[in-house]
């Protein structure tokens, strides 16, 4: 004789889809909590879903057979998709910036589920970059020095100079924030979104400490991999401002130089190129609020920020290529006894044999 079929309620169905959608335990384990078939966890949660477009369409308005208890809890996992959705299409598309929200330690959600909010696949949380072979990390440095010489130069000269592969060449180049001097179409779109500013220095003689400043990123090369180095530098005098290491191009880092440039003082013209760490809202929103007005390079035009690629070729030929950096650390402490030296000690022709620091004082 067949057993009796269970008969399961509205509210019970609901409480089911409602812990299915929260999305921290399988369809196994919940199956097991609430002593029903794993279909009917699925049944129960895609119907769910699917009516929740409904409930909103519709307001507030409770169907004839639901009840005040299912009403709001139908518009609780309503809203709390609505949220998700909304967050998914707010966040970067950088799996490498996500991968950064992420709390492994946290004592409420699951790595799975913070993954799940904002659409970062799990196994991209744990994947781990196998970096660069130490053939190719000798080679970027090598482009590198090749870079300070001719700016100018695209993948299709690399090429030529190191007797490689154009593809490997572009995607090193790309790895190491590189692209030739030269013209290109589309310059309105850095990144996705991006503002671009005009180029506000041309045809101005600076004559004052503040009146300009400057910021740009370049490539630091380590034994075992490399940084990126972004800095303030003041125009007039060459004083460099305040600096930031980082070992990825998410924009964080030159944030943070900015935030302490600008603690110190506030120019009235500030100058980047079109990259998207300088035009994200989060670097160009500090500005803006600041009363500075904002100067972008034309594309590809790297005499329009030379004064910074002046600072990188002494930087680089003074003090990165006479190191070899074993990490972050010893990088980072043996730059900052450089800049101590370059703005307090260095003498500076350009500046009749007086320092940055000593300039930017008497201005």
């Amino acid at each position: 004789m067949a057993g009796k079929r269970r008969v399961f309620g509205p509210a019970f169905k609901a409480k089911v889809a409602l812990a299915a959608a929260k999305g921290d335990r399988t369809t196994a384990q919940l199956a097991s909590q609430f002593g029903i078939h794993t279909s009917q966890v699925t049944a129960w949660k895609k119907q769910l879903m699917s009516q929740v477009a409904e409930l909103f369409a519709d307001g507030r308005q409770r169907r004839p057979d639901q009840g005040t208890d299912e009403q709001e809890l139908y518009e609780q996992i309503g809203r709390l998709k609505m949220e998700v959705e909304w967050l998914k299409k707010k966040l970067p598309r950088s799996a490498e910036v996500k991968r950064q929200c992420i709390e492994p330690n946290h004592p409420a959600l699951s790595v799975s589920r913070q993954c799940q909010l904002i659409g970062l696949p799990r196994s991209s949380w744990y994947y781990e970059p196998a970096g660069e072979s130490p053939e190719n990390l000798a080679l970027m440095r090598q482009i590198d020095e090749l870079y300070l010489k001719c700016p100018f130069y695209g993948t299709r000269k690399v090429c030529e100079q190191f007797a490689i592969n154009r593809k490997r060449a572009q995607r090193l180049m790309r790895l190491m924030g590189l692209e030739g001097g030269r013209p290109q179409r589309s310059t309105s779109r850095p990144a996705p979104g991006h503002r671009i500013y005009p180029y506000l220095l041309r045809d101005i003689t600076i004559t004052r400490p503040d009146q300009a400043w400057a910021s740009d990123i370049t490539y630091i090369p380590l034994q075992h991999g490399f940084l990126y180095l972004t800095a303030v530098m003041d125009l007039y005098s060459r004083n460099v401002l305040s600096w930031r290491l980082s070992n990825t191009l998410a924009g964080d880092f030159c944030v943070d130089a900015l935030d302490v440039a600008l603690s110190r003082a506030r120019p009235e013209i500030f100058n980047t190129d079109q990259g998207a760490q300088f035009t994200s809202l989060a670097f160009t929103s500090r500005l803006e609020k600041s009363g500075v007005a904002i100067s972008m390079d034309g594309r590809g035009r790297a005499l329009d920020n030379v004064l910074m690629e002046r600072l990188w070729r002494s930087l680089k030929y003074e003090e990165v290529y006479l190191r070899d950096y074993s990490d972050g650390w010893e990088a980072e402490g043996s730059l900052d006894e450089y800049f101590d030296f370059y703005c307090n000690e260095r003498l500076h022709q350009a500046l009749a044999y007086r320092t940055p620091a000593e300039v930017y004082a008497e201005g």
